[in-house]
């Protein structure tokens, strides 16, 4: 594999993780921010990421595994690898208490938080605490837009943009208690861009571990749990946020506007 597509695809994840400085940016001038955008946006993010991993993903997974495994036995280890994935995620999950989890805790940009002139420190702990978590989970999210990117750059573009939208509000997430606990931007700001910038991290560890056995049955293992990471991440991170932040009928027009997009996009690349 050339340089250049391995340094595109490393620099689509930073592009991906540097989105959590976008919604620390907008948490800063939140009377200006319509959450029905964001909502609309999430869902078209999921059904990207759905469509894409059900869709695109999966097959290749599939048979990249059925061409070095024959056809049963390939079959069976895309699946299990796909849920595979889905496990390693929600195990993610658990593992994080459900008050410093992002995916339970939102800070709404439209929330009115009062800055006053004493540090608070429940705030302080729930920015630093989401922080830590957001960065936990952005390492297979960085690992899934890394090797979608090294297989398929054009893929790798979709995914990157349908990531990218979902860390807005995990920047958010983040950048506002802190920023009212501690009346500073900057370390609001830089603590939510840290957070983002663990996805590029998660791709260079993964690629680094993988890349000695990397070959059709690796491609095919991981590519297929990368698929059960992103439609995990639609179902219980996506969708949830995008119905908290707006009407269910926004997030669900995103919804299918993003599957509709990608599967105009890939019908024109085939």
């Amino acid at each position: 594999m050339d340089t250049s597509t391995i340094l595109f695809a490393f620099g689509l994840t930073v592009f991906a993780g540097l989105a959590t400085g976008v919604g620390s940016v907008m948490s800063f001038f939140s009377k200006k921010f319509n959450p029905k955008v964001l909502a609309g946006a999430l869902g078209f993010s999921a059904g990207v990421m759905i469509y894409v991993a059900l869709i695109e993903i999966f097959f290749k997974a599939k048979d990249s595994l059925t061409g070095a495994l024959g056809p049963k036995s390939g079959y069976w280890v895309t699946v299990a690898a796909f849920f595979g994935g889905v496990a390693l995620i929600a195990l993610i999950d658990k593992l994080i208490p459900s008050y410093e989890n992002p995916h339970e805790m939102h800070v709404k940009p439209e929330d009115e938080l009062t800055v006053d002139s004493t540090t608070d420190p429940k705030l302080l702990r729930m920015g630093f605490f989401s922080a830590l978590a957001i960065a936990i989970h952005n390492f297979p999210e960085g690992l899934a837009t890394f090797m979608a990117a090294l297989n398929d750059p054009g893929l790798g573009v979709s995914i990157a943009i349908a990531i990218a939208i979902h860390n807005i509000p995990e920047g958010v997430a983040v950048s506002a208690p802190l920023y009212y606990a501690t009346k500073s931007r900057a370390k609001a700001f830089w603590f939510s861009l840290l957070s983002g910038l663990s996805e590029p991290v998660g791709a260079l560890i993964g690629y680094f571990l993988l890349r000695r056995w990397f070959n059709d049955i690796t491609f095919g293992i991981v590519f297929a749990a990368v698929a059960g990471i992103m439609v995990y991440i639609s179902l219980d991170e996506l969708l949830p946020t995008a119905e908290e932040y707006g009407e269910h009928h926004v997030a669900i027009g995103g919804v299918i506007g993003g599957m509709i997009v990608m599967a105009v996009s890939l019908v024109m690349l085939a």
